[in-house]
């Protein structure tokens, strides 16, 4: 197998793709236990928040003015979200930026080699994020499923992962299964 970067893209290349436009923001597939036992790190988000409430996701958010590009507001967003330190963190590379339907973001995703969440005290910050999950790769990829959900009255076909009860769907599950698809 190749290494890790050489399935990935490098930011460069990400910034050359063509895409739909749409308030930027970034995301960060933390990946501890790589190669020989790899899993990635999630939130869930607290139910009773206005957006994409109770959701699994990845660590990340809209992109601030501050930020020098969008793997610093990919590494800020998890320092807010789940305290974990931005030099715990080895960039890998990225994925092609997914887009939501619905409320318009453009996500880019960038993959982080990290140590074992054991060993890193994450703590998730009550107004973002109810509990940090974490998922062995080969669990998320047993979990899959193509299904037929309604979303706000409309069916659409979309990528699914069930996994210890929780089920990721949407974005989060578009990016999980191109990254599971690179490597």
């Amino acid at each position: 197998m190749s290494s890790l970067s050489d399935c990935l893209l490098s930011a460069d290349e990400v910034a050359a793709m063509p895409s739909r436009r749409g308030t930027e923001a970034a995301v960060l597939l933390p990946l501890y236990g790589w190669p020989q036992e790899p899993g990635l790190v999630f939130t869930e988000r607290p139910a009773d928040m206005r957006r994409h409430a109770g959701e699994i996701s990845f660590p990340g958010g809209r992109r601030d003015e501050d930020d020098a590009d969008l793997e610093a507001t990919a590494l800020r967003e998890a320092q807010e979200e789940i305290a974990l330190d931005p030099a715990a963190v080895e960039i890998a590379g990225a994925l092609p930026p997914t887009s939501t339907f619905v409320t318009g973001y453009l996500i880019h995703p960038f993959v982080g080699l990290v140590p074992h969440p054991g060993e890193l005290g994450l703590r998730p910050n009550p107004g973002e994020v109810e509990t940090v999950l974490t998922f062995s790769l080969e669990l998320l990829r047993e979990g899959y499923e193509m299904r037929r959900l309604i979303r706000r009255g409309i069916p659409i076909h979309t990528p699914t992962y069930e996994v210890e009860g929780h089920f990721i769907w949407g974005a989060t599950a578009r990016i999980l299964g191109d990254f599971l698809d690179r490597i």
